[in-house]
């Protein structure tokens, strides 16, 4: 298929990812249906940032079959983005009903409606962790979570349908850039000098720039060898947490972060407050899950995205750290640099 063939649906439209590539399809004039939820803040500045921008999203459940059936007609290639990802409060069986349910109903649509290509978003989180080297796509699952859980469980649904339909899964690895909140808490503190790593900050992570990743994920809506592939999609740079900050650091000029404190103790308030909470649908606001990025460490091959889709990631981090700033001070989530900051920065890259 040729991306200008394209008759897209694309789910989670109101999400990071979802929203960059929205605007993507858009400014390329691919034709595409997006779909979100504006279940939150976050969302909904998305939901509207998109409208100015022209994007239109219709807003609906995709466990709803009537309004599923709707988004696919005329559609000939779904990318299926939508997940219940960051609801630690809320039941195992939310989960699955969104990760699991909502995406069989997708697929069942899909067939009926003659859709050719069914991509779908998955997560480098059904890995575990990496502890002997590096991951690849075969390296065996180790769900940690009802997150992770209920994605594997997605994965294989969606291999159920792989001999109806040209399927391909893709697992996103950590991503970043304009667009993203998740690190936004990170930057903030690092830019007031307030940020302090829990544990060592040692473990690893390659994280992936969006503008890599959609390409990526458009690699695999029109690539034949991708069909029947899990694909994973991360960057090429390994860095360990502590560097990550440090890169963060360099882009808002400002000291590299020193202040450490111990895991042990912030992982076991986290597990209680998480299990005294979650029963009653209260999210903590301190979860294990959340002190993954402080311990777990991600290192993959990127062969197959490379050998398959024709994909190399070429954004370094820090660069992508600056244009992730620049985002942020263009939507007022952070201050613009003061005179006295701008004049040195000057000075310095005379």
């Amino acid at each position: 298929m040729n991306l200008r063939d394209a008759k897209l649906l694309v789910t989670g439209a109101s999400g990071f990812i979802g929203s960059r590539l929205a605007l993507h399809l858009h400014r390329l004039g691919i034709d595409a249906r997006f779909t979100g939820r504006d279940a939150n803040d976050a969302e909904r500045a998305r939901v509207r940032e998109l409208a100015a921008a022209g994007v239109a999203i219709e807003l609906g459940d995709l466990r709803e079959p009537e309004f599923v059936a709707r988004m696919m007609t005329g559609r000939n290639a779904v990318i299926h983005l939508a997940a219940a990802q960051h609801e630690g409060h809320m039941s195992d069986e939310h989960f699955r009903s969104v990760n699991v349910t909502a995406t069989r109903l997708m697929l069942e649509a899909a067939l009926a409606a003659g859709v050719q290509r069914f991509v779908y978003g998955g997560t480098m989180g059904i890995h575990g962790s990496s502890e002997h080297g590096p991951l690849t796509e075969d390296s065996a699952p180790q769900p940690l979570n009802i997150y992770t859980e209920t994605k594997l469980a997605a994965e294989g649904v969606v291999r159920e349908f792989a001999g109806r339909l040209d399927t391909v899964i893709v697992r996103i690895a950590e991503t970043y850039g304009p667009g993203d909140l998740r690190l936004l808490k990170l930057f903030k503190a690092i830019d007031r000098g307030r940020f302090v790593m829990i544990g060592n900050g040692d473990n690893q992570r390659q994280p992936v720039y969006v503008d890599d990743l959609i390409r990526g994920l458009l690699a695999a809506v029109v690539s034949s060898h991708a069909v029947g592939q899990a694909i994973l999609l991360t960057g090429n740079e390994l860095m360990t947490t502590q560097q990550m900050a440090a890169n963060i650091a360099a882009a808002l000029e400002r000291p590299t972060p020193r202040l450490h404190v111990p895991m042990w103790p912030v992982l076991a308030l986290a597990t209680l407050s998480h299990a005294v909470l979650r029963p009653l649908q209260i999210r903590s606001p301190l979860q294990p899950r959340s002190l993954d990025f402080f311990r777990k460490s991600f290192v993959f091959s990127t062969s197959k995205a490379r050998d398959v889709l024709g994909i190399e990631p070429s954004t370094r981090f820090i660069d992508g750290a600056r244009s992730t700033l620049a985002w942020y001070r263009a939507q007022g989530y952070m201050p613009e640099p003061s005179t006295e900051e701008l004049h040195r920065t000057t000075f310095v890259n005379r």
